[in-house]
This record gives C-alpha cells, structure tokens and sequence, in this order.
C-alpha cells in the first residue's frame, strides 16, 4: 500500500494529503479562493527573467517628483521662514534685524491685540491688525484720548505709525488707524508685546488699572479688554510653550541621544541574541515584559500611597482640567490611581493571551527561529532600516521646509478704506504711493489701510492647493520608500527560503539582487500601491481638517456622519496596508504587476487564513511584546534619570521645565528605533509564511516534489498531520 502511495500520481497525492488534512491537521484550511498553485519544476524562488510593471504610474511618479521640485522651487522664491520666528510688522520689515530700519526696535507691538483671537494666527503667523516695531514694551496704562495735549503725549507717540504727525483729532487718528486707541502695561514674550494680566482679590486687571477711556471718551470695564487679551494670550500660549520645549531640548539633547543610542544597543543585542537563542530569548522576553508590567503596578501603587493625606491630593482630574504644565498631575492620587488601573488590564491581558495562545505560541517560535537562520545569512538585511531611515528623513524635511516656505509666502495686502462712496472702495493700494497718486484725489478722505496678510496674485490664491498637494506628495513618498524596503527584504528572504540546499543555492549579495530588481523593474508598481495608501491618508487628513470646523456645529448627525467616515478609513487604511505588504512580497517572488500580486497574495491568504490568524499574527504578538520590553526597559531609565531619582557618575539630569518632554522624546524613538530592527525580521517572517503556503500546495514533500522548508519548520508547522507520518514512512522504505 505504501508502495502503490509513493507511485501515485502527484494530483492523487495531493488530493489524498488534503482528504487527511481536514480530519487531522493542526490548520483547517477553508474551500479554494482562487486557483492554487501547481507544480513547477522549473520554480527555484524568485524570478530573474522579468519584465518591468505598471509603467504608466512610473511615469506619472516621475511627473509628480518634477511638480514637486517644481513648487519647492516656487516656495523658496517667494516664501522667508525668517517670519516663523523674528516678528514683522505690518509692511512685513523685520524687528531687531541688523541692516534694516527697525534695527533699533527689537519688539512688535499690536494695535488691537484681541483680534489676534483667532486659532488661524497660527497659520498664517500674523494678526490681522496694525503692528509696528518698538524700542519696548508698553510699561503703563494710558488711552489715546487721555494723552493726548499732555505730556505723557511725547511717551505715547512711540507706539503710532512711523511718521506720524499730530495734526489730526482724535477721531480722524483712529479712523485712519495711526495710532492705538489704547495702551496697557505689556511684557516681552518671543519679541512680542503682551498686556500684563493679573488677578487681584479675584478682579482682572492690567498694571493697576479697572477701567480705561475708549476712543470717545466713555469710560469702560477693563475686564472686557482683559476678556479679549486673554483669549489672544491662549492662542499664543502654544508658543510659549513650545519655547519652553525648545529650551528643555537644548539642555538635554546630549542625555536624549544617550537614551537613544542606549536603545539601539539593546535592540541591536537582542536581535543577535534571538538569532542565536530564539526559543530562551522569547521566554525572557516575555517573562520581562511581565515583570515590567507588575513593577510599573508597585510603582503606582507606592505612589498612590505616598499621596494620602498631602493636601490637594485629593482634588479630581474633572475639577483641574487641563494644564499645561503636566507635573501637577504627578501629585494627584487619582492619576497613579488611572495609571495602576491601565497597567493592571494591560498586565492581565497579556497573562490570559500567554494562556490561552501558549501552544501557537511554540509554532511562532519555530517561525522566528526559521526567520533567525533567514537573518542569520542575510546579516546585512539588519542595517537595511537605516537605509529606509536616511530616505524617509529626506522626505520629511523637504515637506516640513516647503510647508514652512508655502506658509511665509504672505504678504501685507493694503486696500482703499473711506467712509464715503468711493469708486476705488476695497482696491489694492500701496501706502507709500498712494498719496500722491491720482486716484487719491478721486476720493479726498480714502486712505490705504492695511486688510490682511495673504495676496492677491495667482499664486498667492493657490496657496491652499499647493500645500495640499505638499501633503500628498509627502504621503506618496513616505510609501514609497516604506515599499522599497518591504520588496527588498523579501526578494533576499524569499532566495533563501527557495534555496532547496541552504544557503548553498542561494545569490551571492541577496539583498542588492533584490533592491537592484525591485528598482529596475517595479518601480511603477510600488508606485501604484504607494498612491493608493497615499490618497486614502490624504482623505484622513481632509476628514479630521472638516472634524475641526463642525466641532463647533450643532449638527448632531453631521457629527456622527463624521464618525462614520473617519472610522472606515481607517479600517481602510489599515486593510491596504496589509495587502500592499503581501502584495509587494509576491512582485519580489515573482514580477507581476501590482493588481496581479495584490489579488494572488490575498487569495493565497484566504486559502490559509487559519495558519494567518494562528501564526502570523502571534509573531506580531511577540514582536511587539519585544518593542514593549525595549522601550520599557528604557523608558524606566530614563523617567528615573530626569526625575533626578538616580546619578550616572558625576553628572545630573539638566533642570528642565518639563521633563516629560525629554522622556517622551526618549519613549518614541526609542519605538522607532526597536521597530526598525522588529521591521526586518517581521517582514521575514511575513515573506516566509507566503512562500510556506506556497510550498505547500506547489509540492507535496516526496522525493519528486520536496518541500522548500527546512526539516526543522517541516517538523512544526506539519506537526499531526497524518499524511506526513505516512509519506515520512515511504521515503524511509
């Protein structure tokens, strides 16, 4: 019987091993989705003789980098990033800045500084209201009216318009906006001039003031100025803030790439260590993972502790509500409370996973070890993420230079005011000219006011529309570059996995053959996944850009059509994301174009999709139980070394303002860093979960057709399966 099995044609074996399997086999498979693979003699992994794919979006790619470079160009012509940083005044001259006429006046100081309200400020880095350089701040109170015919008139006069002459009253001086209608006690905050706010016995006040004269003489509450001024000093307290950050940063960036480095060296350590020791390194792992969790818990609690009976301890994370400065939350029992409670179900979560996928996890580990000897031949694979790193930094600093230009490109827009019917009402004008121009004497009282910072010019109108396409631009290169490095890596890991005698048969420089072919032949088509992820993300983008206009609206079901649409694109997203990996691993094996690959990658997926649930994505498991200890481990470090609770010889953390900021700075590339070197062998592990479904339905594993998978990945991942314990006895015949 076992004689006539091993002469059996191969449709007969196989058709009998798939009879066995759905009664025995660890991994049920479903009915076909699609056709699957037949047999090749000829297949030895990845193909050389291929041809190029999806040209057309190689091409438009190609047009899209030269637009691109294009509307650089275009921004560096006309945008000044100097104006994120150094105020301008109203002309658009620069304050304090040598070699101009406002050398002397290192200040900006705002007419009307309530109209700086306005979240757009941010944007468009400019009040729309009349500013002028000064030699100082404002240091007392005083009104326009009441100055004026005194000598407090002399002190005054500095914050009018330069020029200005006294020959006016001062109804005219307003209407033609040469001089404030009010000033307070202000302070210096980024070179620009803020009123003095503060409380006493529960009153808003400015300098020593309650009240001031408006323009006509009525006298007012000057809790509505403050009102006003306060909502202007909101919008710009980010500002502050993020100069508070800038400064934590200068002081700590020596500290910052300790940790970093320190996070490298560690994930660099235990991805040579899982070569080696692959089935120990993932139980330490996850048993540190454990014990980093439980002490995360202890800690808490102790602090939770501590804060008993401390006054003000007791007071609700509601009753604070937001502050910038994060510590105060440090010394609220009901934060360690939140924190004890997250990590306790984060802990608790993991234990039951460990549970309940503790025999998955056994095959897992085959896999990872498979995936180790896979990296262990292809070392150089592991310095690829810096490769990816070099490239995607270069993107993002094109975007973030050409999205500052675009943005500084504004200019100050004057237009024709006059209280009277006057043809040239809401003109362009030039204030220095329009005196003596004729169109004035059309209009005796117009005057050329400043409007708003912006323009009128073609390219001033698609502004909008051009950092749009920054955007997307930005989000097709990213992808690109991401598919680059997910091609390359799995044409060298699939040369391995196809190498019948390992790694006897496989190229001489796996990685370059593969980032040679995927460059030469597929550039169009990563190109056409990469738009694809690319215009979903740009969408996501525009959905939370409208999210932010209608929070404001009433409109309950726009709110939750919202909700709708930004939900299922994400889900959308995530799903493209998924089938672009595999589909890039299916070009790197065989040179299809992307639509071919995409649909045979996902049909060979549903033909396996219990070893996907099963396998697949407990590696990810375990990766990320990796990632978790890495920057754990880290983390702890350095919340210990910036809280000033350990020393590291003679030296002591900086005095930050906040120093949360250097160890979130700390936590997130220390999960960028451990992600990348993750990256390599979860894309190894992707690229030979394929080429294992592969195998199996290409071959059966007699001596006619053999399996491709080391004897080792055979003897788990076939592990109950009866038809094995037959063919096994055959070949031992």
């Amino acid at each position: 019987m076992q004689a006539d099995t091993r002469h059996e044609p191969a449709a007969t074996v196989q058709s009998s091993r798939q009879a066995d399997s759905a009664s025995g086999q660890l991994f049920q498979e479903p009915p076909f989705f699609g056709t699957p693979q037949k047999y090749d003699p000829t297949f030895k992994g990845p193909i050389y003789n291929r041809g190029c794919t999806d040209v057309i979006c190689c091409v438009l790619l190609f047009l899209a980098i030269v637009g691109y470079v294009a509307v650089g160009i275009i921004a560096w012509t006309h945008g000044d990033p100097r104006k994120v940083i150094y105020p301008t005044d109203s002309r658009g001259e620069f304050c304090g800045q040598k070699g101009t006429k406002n050398a002397d006046k290192p200040f900006l100081f705002y007419f009307n500084i309530v109209k700086c309200a306005n979240p757009l400020v941010l944007l468009e880095f400019h009040c729309p209201t009349p500013q002028i350089c000064v030699k100082q701040c404002p240091d007392r109170y005083l009104t326009l009216l009441s100055a004026r015919n005194t000598r407090d008139f002399d002190y005054y006069k500095q914050f009018c318009v330069p020029g200005f002459q006294n020959n006016k009253g001062v109804t005219e001086i307003l209407r033609d906006g040469e001089c404030p209608a009010v000033i307070t006690p202000s302070k210096p905050l980024a070179q620009r001039c803020f009123p003095a706010i503060h409380a006493s016995k529960g009153v808003l006040m400015v300098g020593n003031e309650t009240t001031y004269e408006d323009g006509h003489g009525a006298r007012k509450n000057i809790t509505d100025l403050v009102e006003g001024a306060k909502k202007a000093n909101k919008i710009l307290e980010a500002r502050q803030l993020a100069m508070q950050i800038f400064e934590d940063y200068t002081v700590s960036w020596y500290w910052i790439i300790i940790g970093l480095v320190i996070a490298m060296v560690l994930s660099l350590l235990f991805i040579v260590l899982l070569r080696f020791l692959a089935g120990i390194m993932v139980w330490v792992m996850i048993v540190m993972v454990i014990l980093v969790l439980g002490y995360g818990i202890f800690h808490c609690y102790m602090e939770y502790s501590r804060l008993r009976g401390e006054a003000g301890s007791d007071v609700s994370l509601v009753d604070l509500g937001f502050q910038t400065d994060l510590r105060v939350y440090l010394h609220l029992r009901q934060t360690w409370m939140a924190f004890m409670i997250i990590l306790s179900i984060l802990e608790v979560v993991i234990i039951l996973l460990l549970i309940f996928l503790r025999k998955r996890i056994l095959i897992a580990i085959a896999l990872i070890k498979e995936a180790s000897r896979a990296v262990g031949h292809v070392m150089c694979s592991l310095l690829y993420p810096l490769v990816t790193f070099f490239l995607l930094c270069l993107c993002i600093a094109y975007w973030a230079s050409t999205s500052v230009f675009l943005s500084t490109s504004n200019t100050a827009v004057y237009k024709v005011v006059d209280d009277t019917a006057c043809p040239l009402l809401r003109k362009t004008c030039n204030p220095e000219t329009f005196p003596l121009r004729n169109e004035s004497l059309q209009c005796p009282t117009a005057r050329c006011q400043f409007a708003f910072y912006g323009g009128e010019s073609t390219y001033h109108r698609a502004l909008l529309g051009l950092q749009i396409f920054n955007a997307f631009m930005f989000f097709w290169l990213a992808n690109f570059v991401l598919a680059l490095g997910q091609v390359t890596l799995a044409g060298a890991f699939a040369s391995y996995y196809w190498a019948m005698r390992k790694p006897d048969d496989m190229p001489a420089f796996p990685l370059f053959s593969a980032f040679g072919r995927a460059l030469r032949y597929h550039t169009g088509s990563l190109a056409f996944g990469s738009l694809i992820l690319a215009i979903v993300q740009i969408i996501r983008v525009m959905l939370e850009y409208l999210d932010q206009r209608l929070k404001a609206a009433q409109n309950k079901f726009a709110k939750f059509l919202m909700v709708c649409l930004k939900c299922c694109f994400w889900c959308l997203e995530k799903f493209i994301k998924f089938l672009n990996r595999n589909a890039y691993i299916m070009i790197a094996i065989y040179g299809t174009n992307f639509c071919t690959s995409a649909r045979n990658a996902f049909f060979l997926l549903m033909r396996n999709i219990i070893r996907v649930a099963v396998l697949d994505k407990v590696t990810d498991f375990l990766f990320l139980l990796g990632k978790l200890l890495i920057v754990g481990s880290v983390g702890i470090l350095a919340f210990f070394f910036f809280t000033h609770r350990i020393r590291i010889v003679q030296d002591t953390a900086p005095p930050l303002n906040y120093y949360w900021v250097p160890i979130l700075t700390v936590i997130i590339g220390s999960y960028l860093i451990a992600h990348g070197f993750f990256s390599v062998y979860g894309m190894c592990v992707d690229t030979l979960f394929l080429c294992f479904c592969e195998d199996l339905e290409r071959n059966d594993g007699s001596q006619e057709r053999p399996y491709f998978m080391s004897p080792e990945l055979r003897g788990i991942l076939l592990k109950g399966n009866p038809q094995e314990g037959k063919q096994e006895e055959v070949e031992e015949e």
